[in-house]
């Protein structure tokens, strides 16, 4: 899989291909059956596919301050979408001054001039140009003029509920991570570097990694969750994996105040992380967050959560 930050990192001879645009924020479902039909008109026509995507995220840079929490990495957002047939992923830095190009601007320097599109694949919902002025109706008018062909699928809905970015922020800040992976198609990940905190679940017997998580990631609402903690590699493959009990919190017990996110790993063994990078997948939420009168409570309600974990990520 390629891996392309900007249009000037396209090979100089790169031929035709099938194209698909989007924002693809966490990759859902939705996204994933945009990326499918992609992948299967590239196979048709023997055709590279490029996924086109954007980063930072354009509300971030049109209106400062209202990024919403990501879903995904951009790494991870690159590995998702070559796992669904991208042979290229192209990133481009959204700029005050790209998002000012007139769809016709757009088009021409993004997938006339650069990618060479045959074909392009968005959702029906999909905008560009300045001021989002630009649609699919106008999408498939400029292939008129630029020689390529447009499809736009419908949104998918599951379950009377349509499958988007927002929908699945709203499920995570409610708690609901198990609705969540429905509509992603996998569980929602957090990625972070493990750091030291207070190490109080060392002195209580269930030693945590805590991981620190980029600014803007999408933290599930506080609570217990069962669910895995993995350790990646540079480039974000899983080294290793295990089934976890998940805190998201400010540790009210301990009078804390600064949220964190910490996994104690169903381990053999104390393991020592500190410094790796890690993610931590949500499987079910226990319950919330509670504040408890005494450590022993706090101890024999951790040891039900963690057998609760054992039974669940069996």
């Amino acid at each position: 899989m390629y891996r392309w930050q900007g249009l000037d990192e396209v090979p100089a001879g790169w031929g035709e291909s099938v194209v698909t645009i989007g924002k693809f924020d966490g990759v859902h479902r939705g996204h994933q059956r945009v990326v499918d039909r992609a992948a299967q008109l590239g196979r048709e026509r023997g055709l590279p596919v490029v996924a086109v995507t954007f980063d930072p995220h354009p509300d971030e840079v049109i209106r400062p301050g209202s990024h919403p929490p990501f879903l995904c990495s951009a790494r991870r957002r690159a590995e998702l979408l070559a796992s669904l047939g991208a042979d290229a992923v192209c990133v481009l830095p959204f700029t005050l001054e790209f998002s000012r190009l007139d769809p016709d601007e757009f088009v021409r320097t993004v997938l006339v001039e650069h990618l060479h599109a045959a074909s392009v694949v968005v959702g029906e919902d999909y905008r560009f140009g300045h001021k989002a002025a630009g649609d699919v109706a106008l999408l498939a008018k400029l292939g008129e003029k630029y020689d390529y062909t447009i499809e736009g699928l419908p949104l998918l809905v599951l379950d009377g509920v349509t499958v988007s970015s927002s929908e699945i922020r709203r499920l995570l800040e409610s708690g609901d991570v198990a609705e969540a992976a429905k509509l992603l198609g996998r569980p929602h990940r957090v990625e972070g570097v493990v750091v030291r905190g207070h190490q109080r679940g060392r002195q209580l017997g269930f030693p945590t990694a805590n991981v620190e998580s980029p600014p803007h990631t999408a933290i599930p609402a506080d609570g217990i969750y069962a669910g895995w903690l993995a350790t990646l590699d540079e480039v974000g493959a899983e080294t290793r994996r295990w089934p976890a009990a998940i805190s998201i919190g400010t540790n009210p017990t301990f009078e804390g105040t600064v949220q964190t996110v910490e996994a104690y790993a169903l381990a053999p063994h104390d393991l020592d992380l500190y410094g790796l990078h890690a993610a931590i997948d949500f499987g079910t939420r226990l319950r919330g967050t509670l504040r408890f009168d005494s450590i022993e409570a706090l101890v024999e309600q951790m040891h039900r959560d963690v057998a609760q974990t054992r039974e669940l990520c069996r």
